[in-house]
């Protein structure tokens, strides 16, 4: 099977991208999204300034010290940087690893309630794979969406169909070689409390490693990507950080296998701030397992590195990205100090977010 050609180059693969110190730059926004994005700061949203801004990313000097891969949208996986030379390229010379979005987006769930969505594009994605891999992808991100409500959400065809999704997009893209991201993210839509996130949370990832057990994915050439424990956006009982990083571990602790190298947290709505403080404070606690707890941000990396870009700033935009890098690599590390880098405590948030 390709999926024994490629275990131990898988391996070493996820153990790279689960480097102490390190984690992942999500910069997989849609077309539509980053246009959003781009539009926030005055700048139309053509392929030459998507170009530029990513370029200007991808060009951050030392930015490999804190990043060790950078999810592409696949747009961005063919493109040549503006000087010409690939994209790829410029990630390979800062000693960060190429990835991919594979998913083709959120789609109604027939069956399901009225937010309930699953994630398409298995199909043929074996053989998408294998040309993202020779175009210098070497992992890949599959994004699920769970949202809880009073109504009963997520439903149990909700949780079932979309861990059943995550584990055979995790097969499919291990065959072509590729280190699968699992991305199984509970939204923050909600006036829920944090205890109700953490009994969902452990429903949800529980059932998705019991479908990658039947798929035989290997775990070892894998991460898993979950948003943080927290309590609904709209509830009155705000949990406070400590509270956060205790029941986001106590979470995983029940769930993750210990085979898993890593756990790369996404930031989903928190800001910058926030994201880098709550990880820190996981970071300071005694956990069982040995798995690597870190970051793959979007928004809590570019938030404030996008508005001093402004579309043309160069310097200004990867000043911003290096001190947020720079957080959150020591955040994965239990060493940051909160306000020590040049941050954004903008709430980042937005109901109902598609990307």
């Amino acid at each position: 099977m390709a999926l024994n050609y490629y275990a131990k180059e898988l391996k070493e693969n996820a153990q790279l991208l689960a480097s102490k110190g390190k984690g992942i730059l999500a910069v997989d926004e849609s077309t539509k999204t980053v246009g959003k994005r781009l539009a926030g700061i005055g700048v139309e949203n053509t392929e030459e300034n998507r170009k530029a801004y990513r370029g200007m990313l991808f060009t951050t000097k030392d930015l490999g010290k804190y990043i060790s891969g950078a999810i592409l949208f696949e747009e961005t996986l063919f493109q040549n940087h503006p000087d010409g030379e690939p994209m790829v390229k410029k990630l390979n010379d800062l000693g960060i690893i190429p990835g991919i979005k594979v998913d083709k987006g959120l789609n109604p769930l027939p069956g399901g309630k009225d937010v309930e969505t699953f994630c398409s594009g298995l199909d043929g994605l074996v053989e998408r794979a294998a040309k993202y891999y020779e175009q210098g992808a070497r992992f890949a991100k599959w994004r699920a969406v769970l949202q809880i409500t009073s109504d009963g959400c997520p439903s149990n065809l909700s949780i079932q169909e979309n861990a059943w999704g995550l584990a055979r997009y995790a097969r499919s893209v291990q065959e072509a070689g590729l280190v699968p991201i699992i991305e199984p993210e509970i939204l923050m839509d909600g006036d829920h409390t944090i205890e109700k996130t953490a009994e969902v949370q452990e429903e949800v990832i529980k059932t998705v490693y019991k479908a990658c057990q039947t798929n035989g994915v290997l775990l070892e050439g894998t991460l898993l990507k979950p948003s943080m424990t927290v309590n609904g956006a709209d509830c009155s009982d705000k949990a406070d950080p400590q509270k956060v990083a205790e029941m986001t571990i106590r979470t995983m602790e029940r769930c993750v296998p210990a085979s898993v190298p890593g756990i790369v947290f996404l930031s989903g709505g928190l800001s910058e701030e926030a994201a880098s403080v709550y990880l820190n404070n996981m970071n300071n606690l005694y956990r069982k397992a040995m798995w690597n707890v870190s970051f793959s941000y979007g928004r809590a990396l570019q938030h404030s590195c996008l508005k001093a870009w402004k579309g043309s700033d160069l310097e200004a935009g990867q000043k911003a990205l290096i001190a947020r890098a720079q957080a959150n690599s020591e955040a994965s590390k239990g060493a940051y100090v909160p306000g020590s880098q040049p941050s954004s405590d903008e709430q980042l948030f937005v109901a109902g977010y598609k990307y």
